[in-house]
């Protein structure tokens, strides 16, 4: 017997693993319509709501170990100081993420099998997303909404219900042929539904995004940089000016339509810039006639010799040196950025100065640009909190540093949710990486061009025009609570009518 419970709990870790294939940039999206109808067999037969707890536990555990291993990469920059934590890293996140998906099918289990307890489920799983986004500064990455990123047609529904709901809509479909276990006509007819319910989406969806290219703003193209140096050279002292000439050599390069703008990566800049009039002054040179140079960079405050405070900033330059514009990160990554001050060890970015966050989402209004959002790193990855809503932008300029993750699923799943907030807001995204994907996504989430995972060149490209704000740019997260809420009622209707049947 003993055998057969860790077999059985195993089984759900395998389950889990599986499942964490669907997500970019696999997208085998139909292993769910095997392994959530069998995680909610699980729930179904376990022991009340701890064994149900317990038992989605161990799925997600899974899930979330498979879908976010590529963090392993970062702790391998410098292996002798940080290796030791991978496991106690990708270990103990998984563990904690897994707890959301615990939490969500606990509360299912109170609900009556069948499409009541699926329904359930499906609400209580994309609450558990909600949380996990905003809960200890929140890591919403890979809600399973995101497992359509290569399909932009079902993308689209996001403009709607954000891709919070997306995640509600996939497990209710998904989930439904466990309705099989209780007999192959309910099994049917809800497998049958939620299909159905897809497809419609996917249909309205193809007719929402045009045949034709969307329109650009007049007089602007957009040259972004991917010089794609490694991590492990990237803040050696003796690169610094290497790495700062190949990025300024992709910049001078030849193009076919000259660009307007310049935009260069997170933490592209070597130093800090009013502090270097040398690279200020670079900058300039390299700057278009009347355009911006937006570079991602670190500003800080000094006190003698010592750093004070640092940030994590975006910094705009006109061809005249002065730097214009100037955004600050606010939503720092733990340990990469800062380390709780009860933990005895180091951030995995170099100085031993912690970063401090900024203000939060801010609308930049720049010289010769539309009123710009910027977003630095997995910022991105935050539905419904990446503009600024008393000063809307017009588009939104990622720039972010994924060579800590090397060749792995970390960077695909970043730009899947990149395209994800551009349809959800509305807003072209631009996405300049140190070592890609860069891209500029249009506001339909069709990508407009591209450069590939750790190609080194630019990429040129106008800039769309956004779109008019869409439902959940409007609603945000209020699209989200109807849509749990009017699912869990009738989850709880259904409960109900079961137990008077019953009685």
């Amino acid at each position: 017997m003993t055998s057969n419970k860790w077999v059985r709990r195993g089984g759900l870790f395998l389950l889990g693993a599986v499942s964490a294939l669907a997500l970019p940039p696999v997208n085998v999206v139909a292993l769910l319509w095997v392994c959530l109808p069998l995680l909610l067999r699980a729930i179904d037969d376990s022991a009340g709501w701890k064994g149900a707890f317990g038992r989605a536990w161990l799925f997600g555990l899974g899930h979330f170990a498979a879908g976010l291993y590529w963090i392993a990469c970062s702790f391998l920059v410098d292996p002798l100081r940080f290796g030791w934590m991978i496991p106690f890293a990708i270990g103990g996140l998984s563990a904690f993420m897994a707890a959301y998906l615990g939490l969500a099918a606990a509360l299912a289990r109170l609900a009556a099998p069948g499409w009541p307890r699926l329904l359930a489920f499906a609400a209580a799983w994309a609450a558990s997303e909600w949380l996990r986004g905003v809960v200890l500064t929140g890591f919403p990455w890979n809600p399973l909404g995101s497992v359509w990123s290569a399909n932009t047609a079902v993308l689209q529904i996001v403009s709607l219900v954000g891709a919070f709901g997306l995640s509600l809509i996939t497990v209710a479909a998904a989930g439904a042929p466990v309705l099989f276990f209780q007999s192959r006509r309910a099994g049917a007819i809800a497998t049958a539904a939620g299909l159905v319910f897809l497809f419609a989406i996917g249909s309205w969806g193809f007719s929402r995004v045009p045949a034709t290219p969307q329109p650009v703003q007049p007089g602007i193209q957009l040259r972004l940089v991917q010089a794609s140096i490694p991590q492990t050279l990237k803040w050696r002292p003796e690169m610094r000016a290497q790495n700062f000439l190949r990025q300024m050599t992709l910049t001078q390069q030849a193009a076919e339509i000259a660009p307007t703008d310049i935009v260069w990566p997170e933490s592209a800049a070597p130093s800090f810039l009013e502090d270097d009039p040398e690279a200020l002054h670079a900058l300039a040179q390299a700057t278009p006639a009347g355009g911006m140079m937006l570079v991602g960079s670190v500003r800080g405050t000094f006190e003698g010799d010592r750093v004070a405070q640092i940030w994590n900033s975006l910094r705009a330059i006109d061809p005249s040196g002065a730097i214009v514009g100037s955004y600050d990160k606010a939503h720092l990554v733990p340990f990469g950025e800062y380390v709780p001050t009860w933990l005895p060890i180091r951030k995995l970015t170099p100085g031993t100065v912690d970063f401090t966050p900024g203000p939060g989402p801010q609308t930049l209004d720049l010289p010769g640009l539309p009123p710009v959002g910027p977003l630095i790193c997995y910022e991105a990855i935050f539905p419904g909190a990446i503009v600024d809503e008393s000063h809307r932008p017009a588009w939104m300029l990622n720039v972010t540093n994924d060579g800590w993750f090397g060749i792995s699923s970390g960077p695909y799943q970043h730009f899947a949710a990149a395209r994800m907030r551009a349809i959800e807001e509305g807003l072209p995204i631009v996405r300049a990486a140190n070592n890609g994907i860069s891209a500029v996504v249009d506001p339909y989430g069709r990508v407009v061009a591209m450069l590939g995972l750790d190609a080194v060149g630019v990429v040129d490209a106008p800039l769309p025009q956004p779109l008019e704000e869409t439902l959940f740019a409007r609603m945000g997260r209020l699209v989200l609570i109807v849509s749990i809420v009017f699912t869990g009622g009738m989850a709880l209707v259904g409960t109900i009518l079961n137990r008077r049947k019953t009685s």
